[in-house]
């Protein structure tokens, strides 16, 4: 039985919910988001109770792994088009820093090159300081791949803790070749 799954997901106020065949369109202040879900689960809306309900065709593994993630996703829609998700990240490092020019985040990490990543479309970055990247977006997926691949251009480096990270993340530090 899954938990998860058979819990139903408020439609929060000023929040529109709409089911057309197995795609599942939830539109709100911060945007709209629409998600395809799998044939196994069924998703019924219920406007008086103001809820949507997951419910699954069969007890298998798999199917109870699909019921479950598809009100897991669905729950964090309404909470994306509600309030929305941000992830923060610090540049680390003598010389590094960030900086956003048009659509394109600029990023200065120790290499030869400055290195341009293209910023999506459904996405807003903002750089306070040199040190700091904040990206916000309705979309909880597309916040944390795009916080995941700036992070890849220069990972935290163990021995100096140089690079960038996420805000907040504990680095494990490494004694160099000279501790004894």
């Amino acid at each position: 039985m899954s938990r998860i799954g058979n819990k139903p997901v408020a439609i929060p106020a000023g929040v529109k919910v709409a089911l057309t065949g197995r795609e599942v369109a939830v539109e709100g202040k911060l945007g709209k988001l629409t998600y395809t879900h799998r044939p196994e689960v069924e998703i019924e809306i219920d406007e008086a109770a103001k809820e949507v309900r997951c419910t699954r065709a069969s007890d298998e593994r798999t199917d109870r792994a699909y019921h479950g993630l598809t009100r897991a996703l669905l729950a964090n829609m309404m909470v994306g088009v509600t309030q929305g998700y941000e992830k923060k990240l610090e540049i680390q490092g003598v010389g590094y820093l960030g900086a956003i020019s048009g659509k394109t985040l600029q990023l200065r990490v120790g290499f030869a090159n400055e290195i341009q990543k293209p910023i999506p479309e459904n996405l807003t970055v903002t750089c306070p300081d040199q040190t700091h990247i904040v990206i916000k977006g309705a979309d909880k997926q597309a916040v944390g791949q795009f916080a995941a691949e700036v992070r890849a251009v220069r990972k935290p480096e163990p021995y100096k803790g140089k690079g960038i990270r996420y805000e907040g993340e504990a680095v494990r530090r490494k004694a160099g070749k000279t501790a004894k």
